[in-house]
């Protein structure tokens, strides 16, 4: 695993836009058009191979607290576990989620977070990445990816298809958001092209009819089936959230993806597999763990409101998370490497799973040890 320079499309900012990447320059430069991550085919074998494993045994872990029923300590109250038990009992469709692996080519690769529930920078692994290895000459002419996202992604809509038959299903996201709106769009296209039919609407638009207890849209169409970019948690915190049980509505992703992407699932994880190598010792008592250590929410995302301990000092984010509580992971430093102007940079491994299964992935990269949300996109190869 390595960290190249290649030689920038002159017109790479027409071609993304072309393809729909239309925030490939948000915040100045999140697309890195002039180097990417090469590995070789063995690398990309352990990484798939670690994927496949940790999504069942997070699986086997929701299991384990469904019977256990020790939903209080992992922030969950008895309605969003009736929910979560209600939809893994089902085995409600499941379409996506993206684990965050800290891999330096060498090691065994060492789970951060799996975030279950609501992913982004999936157009960028999905398909910007992979026209940009099509454009790819010289050394990379003949290079390959770990990205099989789109055929997946289809494959699955399609298995859907014959389940909801002709009901339409709903696309929801927080259309201000240029991130998410462009992730549940390009969703909503690979659906259509898997045959569904659909609609998008803002996710504050949803209506609730009294008289029939149903969500539905702008149109007063009943939603039946809702793939929503939108967190499970803020869901049940909404007004409306105390409808969902008996509204009908079956969710993407399901209500058990609010274990999945759980942060105090680590220390789940950690009691039942200690040792796996795959996995960093995990605890919600910090008095259990030597060493230096990354204090998480059970709920955030794009590094908000970390903190670690690293070399002697602490390195900490801001945010509006953290009221559930806190996990502890011991501390594992990202690979680090220098980037065209020789900075540092730290290269976070996105491996994707859709359905149940490995599907690609995608490089962040930063100037620190917290991936957040201003992280670069560095797209990737392997020979």
């Amino acid at each position: 695993m390595k960290r190249i320079a290649v030689t920038a499309r002159p017109d790479w900012q027409e071609q993304m836009a072309r393809i729909g990447f239309d925030y490939h320059s948000i915040d100045g430069n999140y697309w890195q058009e002039d180097a990417c991550y090469l590995f070789n085919e063995k690398q990309i074998t352990i990484i798939e191979d670690a994927t496949n494993e940790l999504h069942q045994m997070y699986l086997q872990a929701i299991a384990h607290v469904i019977k256990t029923g020790d939903y209080a300590m992992l922030g969950i109250n008895d309605d969003a576990a009736a929910l979560i038990e209600s939809s893994f009992r089902n085995q409600q469709f499941s379409l996506y989620g993206r684990f965050d692996l800290c891999f330096d080519g060498i090691n065994p690769p060492k789970l951060y977070e799996y975030n279950a529930d609501t992913p982004t920078s999936l157009f960028e692994a999905s398909v910007a990445q992979w026209y940009w290895l099509q454009a790819q000459t010289g050394m990379l002419a003949d290079a390959d990816q770990f990205n099989s996202i789109h055929e997946r992604l289809l494959l699955e809509f399609g298995q859907l298809a014959h389940t909801i038959g002709n009901h339409t299903l709903h696309f929801a996201a927080v259309s201000a958001s240029v991130e998410d709106l462009t992730t549940t769009r390009y969703l909503q296209d690979v659906a259509i092209q898997a045959g569904l039919s659909t609609d998008y609407l803002d996710i504050g638009t949803i209506g609730y009819r009294s008289h029939d207890g149903k969500f539905t849209d702008t149109k007063d169409t009943i939603i039946t089936h809702l793939f929503k970019l939108y967190p499970w948690e803020w869901l049940l915190d909404e007004p409306f959230g105390q409808y969902i049980t008996h509204a009908g509505t079956q969710f993407i992703e399901p209500a058990y993806k609010l274990l999945l992407s759980n942060k105090a699932m680590l220390a789940v994880l950690w009691q039942l597999f200690g040792n796996h190598p795959n996995l960093l010792p995990a605890s919600l008592d910090a008095k259990q763990l030597t060493g230096n250590v990354v204090k998480k929410p059970f709920f955030s995302r794009e590094g908000a409101n970390v903190s670690l301990q690293h070399n002697g000092s602490l390195l900490a984010t801001d945010g509006q998370y953290g009221k559930e509580g806190c996990v502890y992971q011991a501390m594992q430093p990202l690979p680090k490497f220098h980037n065209n102007q020789g900075k540092e940079v730290y290269a976070v491994v996105g491996s994707w799973v859709v359905g149940h299964g490995a599907a690609g992935m995608g490089i962040r990269e930063d100037s620190t040890l917290i991936t957040k949300d201003t992280s670069l996109f560095v797209p990737h190869a392997f020979i």
